[in-house]
């Protein structure tokens, strides 16, 4: 390790005392919290894609752009949301249009819903209304599981409204625990296929 020769009477700060270094690196940390799920579902439907199993992508949010520094590469200097997103996800598998969103929770007992914007609520269930494939997959890091849950249970919970979240046993009765692995990374087409198919099959 390199050392410094600081003048007489001055000492080096510890790394405690060097004002707000340790909250930056913190806040760093919590936004970029969840996209290694992102990413993980991402390569997922890469993988189904060049299997020709599904064509799923990341739903992109829309922006208006209002200010470009051209002396600079075109850098966007300011934009903002032009709408509010609805869903991580969408696309297409076996002819049926499947809509879902991803959701990363680090609680190791139930999941909440404040996660779920109404904009979610609302679109969700016209997916639904509309006969489409709607579900979330909920990720539990510190349990190491990882569920395919059906929107309808979710939004039935939700409207329910006696309880601001969803124990982890809820989940997992009515969810399907993916099957995790290397390629696909989370194959929760099979889920999917297996609830919606029983489902159309009950009916």
């Amino acid at each position: 390790m390199r050392e410094f020769n600081y003048p007489k009477g001055v000492t080096p700060l510890k790394r405690e005392e060097k004002g707000d270094s340790f909250p930056r690196r913190k806040d760093k940390r919590a936004a970029n919290r969840g996209m290694g799920f992102e990413s993980d579902i991402n390569e997922s439907n890469a993988y189904y894609r060049e299997k020709g199993e599904a064509l799923v992508y990341k739903r992109p949010t829309p922006i208006k752009i209002v200010k470009v520094d051209y002396a600079h590469g075109a850098k966007i200097k300011e934009a903002y949301f032009e709408a509010q997103s609805t869903t991580d996800y969408n696309g297409v598998y076996k002819g049926h249009y499947l809509d879902f969103e991803a959701k990363e929770c680090h609680s190791m007992t139930s999941f909440p819903l404040h996660n779920i914007p109404p904009q979610q609520v609302e679109h969700l269930t016209a997916v639904i209304e509309n006969g489409g494939w709607a579900f979330f997959l909920i990720r539990f890091p510190k349990l190491g599981e990882t569920y395919f849950v059906p929107a309808s249970f979710v939004l039935a919970f939700l409207k329910e409204g006696k309880r601001k979240s969803i124990p982890v046993d809820d989940i997992r009765k009515n969810g399907i625990l993916l099957e995790e692995g290397l390629r696909p990374r989370y194959a929760y087409l099979k889920a999917a296929s297996s609830f919606f198919f029983e489902k159309n099959m009950d009916r």
